[in-house]
């Protein structure tokens, strides 16, 4: 965006405006008076870039009609200078003359620094206003700030006053009494200014004129300002998005001229519901009073944010499929009375996120209107607790626009009948979603012809999909996900040329997809996920769908022809299964996710699977998949638990790589030697369950940001490479079941982020490095099926303090059991078997605390780096005689395995306390006395 600076131009306009006055007339001070002003106006022209010849007119004598200039008729004096569009920065003016300005807007001007202050006292309207994305607060998100806000009160002739978005943290609460001195001030306008802290009463009421006061967005910690009340004037308030607290007064009813309240947002302003709207509230256009703490029982902000945490628990079970079965807390909270329908001028109603109970009145009262509620435009009631059925009224609100009572969860009966929805010929936006309605869609829904927006999923709805729906020539969004529907997809849908979004997933749809979705050019998202849907997807079900980006049909019978121009396919578990057909391939550049895991797709990939965009998640994971994988240029790659062989795919295209999913396929072959320069950007490296020959490169220890390597189950032989210690992000090295040798290297206690340690079933051996010790925060350390030898270290159980697990069965070990190791709190699994341990088994077990509660919560699944990849531990223990692993249900493991070792002494009775154990092996040892 082209900029000025605002010390450069707008301290220009001040100083050219604050320059006093001559006190004497006469032609030689106008004529000196007109050519001056032209001179200055001419030199805010050269200080000014202008690559779009904007200012192209400001040439020759006449000034006054130079674009952006209003000058005062006879005189020649200019009144108003508006250069609102962006220009270029300057640094300063000089030269310049005072003007008599009027109005000065310079709104959105992308203007930067400092507002100076000035004397503008004829001014009457002055716009600094700018428009922002950012949040307020961020660093860097004000353009302009206000340091000092005494130069406002000068401007004694200031009607109109627009400030949105300048930064006013830094005077305080002292912008109340400044702008109380501008006796005819009509509008105010400080939207997002970062105002804080209170907002006190000036010592006395001086703009009593004021009709406007938006000050919405902000930080205001304070009471409702009552000094508000007694400015007559007022038409409109917009106090939303603060931290009002207290209660709403009374007294803003009967402002005579009030239209227009926002007071949403406040989450510790109370209000009676009843009251508030049994007052005549005379000219009310605009009331929005959504988030507040609008009931009967004044709870605390705790309350009402509880409450809203119940909703959204509430929604999260019925997207489960299940309707929410509480029922309203018996607190009372308030409800609409039927005095409502006397709100004559009431065009927009918001009351939502209130939690408001009880039901909708079954009729409201017309009062001095010809009918309830003539002019009401907008009802939002989402987000509370309302009972019971629709009540007839609202097919009688003739101009409605939007109606919305989604997510109050216990509404419910059918949706009101033809004779009452056909006629209401506005409505624009319907959300009924997330209550208890049933009965069927009326095929009368086909008579809303301005429909933009239909939500009625997570109810009990039933029968068929009305073809009527493809009257809706306007509709841009249609979910009825989570209902009881059943039949097949009208073919009438394709007539819906507007339709961005469909959604009509977790039904009983049965049937084909009718060839007309194919006729659906604006199609964004299409969801049918989860329905009893089959038949072939040709190139007619995708033929005009160019916008398309997502697309949602897992847990349905469909088989594959071509699919085009997609950002994101998820179509796994979807019981799909045989080859993938060659014009299948045949997809946009742009996607962005293909999700096609858990069926039984079988065949080869292209050789040439290519994706120009770097950010691509591809899982093509448990199906039949077979040959060499070759796939380049994507961000994630999840081809595990197939039939892939050949070698590792590398090369330059996988340098954005992050995700490399590999296990469980047939992969041969040796890692790459430069396997940490090819892919640099490694956080999760999985090659587990193949048959991957030669030894670990020491590229691996470029992999720097990798937090999971797995090459576990390979054929992998040679040491452990010390270089290792540079990933020093690595929080899981499972190196297990390889050919492994030699000693473990001392630089692997430097991994201080490691979780997870498996060396298991390799042909390691020596002790155990003292250097383990650093590695406080490791759960898992699997040693097991190696050649370890000398003493089972004592500092494991003072050092490794988080450990779950600890197997070092079947090594070399030798001495007594420290009972150092019941420090060890956490501990849920122990296996010393099968060592050469003697002495007697330490009293002190009783102290393992991880094992004295019979139920374990799953501590295991380790996600990497906040994503939804995740690394499941394995563990195989023995119990009975049998060999079992466990993965997912591994947190129910709880055991001791001390078998087969050289242990003497008696049976330690305190073991018993450990009520958690499942698994208690002392057999094979010298164990005597009685078994408690």
């Amino acid at each position: 965006m082209e900029r000025i600076f605002i010390r450069g131009f707008i301290s220009t306009i001040f100083y050219l405006i604050i320059v006093e006055l001559p006190g004497n007339g006469g032609h030689t001070y106008i004529d000196n008076k007109l050519h001056s002003e032209q001179e200055a106006l001419i030199d805010l022209k050269t200080g000014l870039k202008d690559p779009k010849n904007r200012l192209s007119s400001w040439k020759g004598r006449n000034y006054c009609f130079w674009q952006g200039i209003s000058c005062e008729n006879g005189t020649g004096f200019v009144m108003s200078i508006d250069l609102h569009n962006p220009y270029s920065p300057k640094d300063s003016y000089k030269n310049w003359s005072s003007m008599n300005l009027l109005c000065l807007n310079l709104s959105s001007a992308g203007f930067s620094g400092t507002i100076p202050s000035g004397n503008l006292s004829n001014l009457q309207y002055l716009d600094l206003s700018s428009k922002r994305s950012n949040y307020i607060g961020s660093e860097g998100s004000y353009d302009l700030s206000i340091d000092n806000i005494e130069w406002i009160t000068s401007l004694v002739s200031l009607k109109y006053l627009d400030m949105n978005y300048a930064d006013l943290s830094p005077i305080g609460s002292q912008w109340v009494e400044a702008l109380n001195k501008l006796q005819v001030l009509n509008e105010l306008h400080l939207d997002e200014c970062n105002l804080i802290g209170s907002i006190p009463s000036p010592s006395f009421l001086n703009f009593t004129l004021l009709c406007v006061i938006t000050i919405d967005s902000n930080q205001l910690n304070s009471l409702f300002p009552e000094w508000l009340l007694n400015v007559s004037n007022l038409r409109a308030i917009n106090i939303s998005n603060n931290q009002l607290h207290g209660r709403i007064p009374l007294g803003v009813v009967e402002l005579p001229n009030l239209q227009y309240l926002d007071l949403s947002m406040n989450l510790n302003l109370q209000g009676n519901i009843s009251e508030l709207l049994r007052k005549s509230w005379k000219k009310i256009e605009v009331l929005k009073l959504s988030a507040t703490e609008i009931q009967d029982g004044y709870l605390n902000g705790e309350g009402l944010r509880a409450r809203m945490g119940h909703t959204f628990k509430g929604q999260a079970e019925n997207k489960e499929g299940k309707a929410s079965s509480s029922t309203p807390t018996n607190d009372k909270i308030g409800s609409i009375p039927s005095s409502i329908g006397s709100f004559c001028n009431l065009e927009h109603l918001e009351l939502s996120y209130n939690m408001m109970d009880g039901t909708l009145p079954e009729i409201i009262i017309k009062g001095n209107c010809k009918t309830p509620l003539p002019n009401l435009k907008v009802l939002y009631l989402c987000y509370d607790q309302l009972m019971g059925k629709l009540p007839k009224w609202l097919g009688e609100l003739r101009n409605l626009r939007g109606l919305d009572l989604s997510y109050n969860y216990y509404l419910e009966g059918p949706i009101p009948s033809s004779s009452s929805l056909g006629t209401l010929q506005h409505l624009k936006f319907i959300g009924l979603g997330s209550n208890r309605l049933n009965g069927s869609l009326l095929d009368s829904v086909g008579q809303l012809s301005r429909l933009l927006y239909l939500d009625v999923s997570y109810n009990q709805l039933n029968g068929n999909l009305p073809d009527g729906i493809g009257q809706l020539s306007k509709l841009r969004s249609f979910d009825v996900s989570y209902n009881h529907l059943s039949g097949s997809l009208p073919d009438s849908i394709g007539q819906l040329s507007k339709l961005q979004s469909l959604d009509v997933s977790y039904k009983h749809l049965s049937g084909s997809l009718p060839n007309s979705i194919g006729q659906l050019s604006q199609l964004k998202k299409l969801n049918v996920a989860f329905n009893d849907l089959s038949g072939n997807l040709s190139e007619h079900h995708f033929w005009k769908l160019s916008k398309l980006e997502s697309l949602i049909m897992n847990s349905n019978s469909f088989s594959l022809d071509s699919q085009k121009y997609l950002q994101q396919l998820d179509s796994s578990n979807g019981s799909i299964s045989g080859p993938i057909p060659n014009c299948f391939w045949n997809i946009s550049f742009d996607l962005r996710q293909l999700k096609l895991s858990d069926n039984q797709l079988q065949g080869q990939l292209p050789n040439s699977f290519y994706f120009s965009t770097a950010h691509v998640h591809l899982n093509f994971s448990s199906n039949l998949f077979e040959g060499p994988c070759s796939i380049k240029g994507v961000s994630s790659l999840d081809l595990s638990h197939n039939k892939f062989s050949g070698p590792i795919p590398l090369g330059r295209s996988m340098l954005s790589l992050q995700y490399l999913f590999l296990s469980q396929n047939l992969i041969s072959g040796v890692i790459p030697p430069n396997i940490g320069q090819s892919m640099p950007n490694l956080l999760f490296l999985s090659l587990s369950s193949n048959r991957i020959t030669g030894t670990i490169p020491d590229s691996i220890g470029h992999l720097t940001f990798v937090e999971v390597i797995d090459f576990s189950r390979n054929n992998l032989t040679g040491r452990i490479p010390s270089i290792l210690n540079n990933c020093s992000t690595l929080s899981v090295l499972n190196l297990g079941n390889n050919n492994l040798f030699g000693m473990i290297p001392k630089s692997l206690g430097q991994l201080q982020s490691l979780q997870s340690l498996h060396l298991n079933h390799n042909k390691l051996l020596g002790e155990l490095p003292s250097s383990f010790q650093n590695l406080s925060t490791l759960e898992v350390l699997d040693l097991s099926y190696n050649k370890f030898s000398g003493q089972v270290p004592a500092w494991i159980g003072a050092a490794l303090i988080n450990l779950l697990i600890l197997n070092l069965r079947s090594n070399a070990f030798y001495g007594g059991i420290s009972s150092q190791l019941s420090n060890l709190s956490s501990l849920h699994v122990l296996d010393l078997a099968q060592n050469n341990l003697m002495g007697e088994i330490p009293a002190t077990l009783d102290e393992l605390k991880g094992m004295t509660q019979e139920y374990n919560m799953n501590k295991y699944p380790l996600y990497v780096n906040g994503s939804s990849w995740r690394y499941d531990e394995r563990l195989v223990v023995n119990a009975k005689g049998q060999t079992l692993e466990y993965t997912r249900t591994l947190s129910l493991v709880v055991g001791i395995d001390l078998s087969d070792n050289n242990l003497s002494g008696e049976f330690p009775k305190n073991i018993t306390k450990l009520l958690g154990l499942v698994v208690l092996n002392l057999s094979r040892n010298h164990i005597t006395g009685r078994i408690p």
